[in-house]
């Protein structure tokens, strides 16, 4: 059996327009800040329906690991002083689902499948 791991999934609603500005900060700025914290980003992309939709799929071992490696990421100059503010001016809203499930559909979702 394997272990068991929180998912977060966040969808955000961008302004009109906006979704491939959105995909080039998420990957060029954004993305790369979470991996240098070693947070384990799953899958994101703008959805295959809507171009001015997008998601971000991160998994934690804890509620508290996630509390913990989000404060500190989001609080960080790194964040704030950088790619922050152009990324946030591009959300119109944003929605977060956070359950658990196991290794294996995570390593899935990583694969896309």
């Amino acid at each position: 059996m394997s272990a068991r791991r929180l998912v977060e999934i966040r969808s955000y609603k961008l302004k009109p327009g906006s979704g491939a500005r959105f995909h080039d900060l998420a990957s060029n700025q954004s993305i790369p800040l979470l991996h240098a914290v070693k947070m384990d980003v799953v899958a994101f992309g703008p959805s295959l329906l809507e171009p001015d939709t997008y998601f971000l799929i991160r998994s934690y071992e804890s509620l508290e690991e996630l509390k913990s490696s989000q404060e500190a990421f989001y609080g960080s100059a790194a964040w704030r002083e950088g790619p922050r503010e152009a990324i946030v001016a591009l959300i119109e809203s944003d929605a977060t689902v956070v359950f658990w499930t196991n290794a294996d559909a995570v390593d899935a979702m990583r694969r896309g499948r």
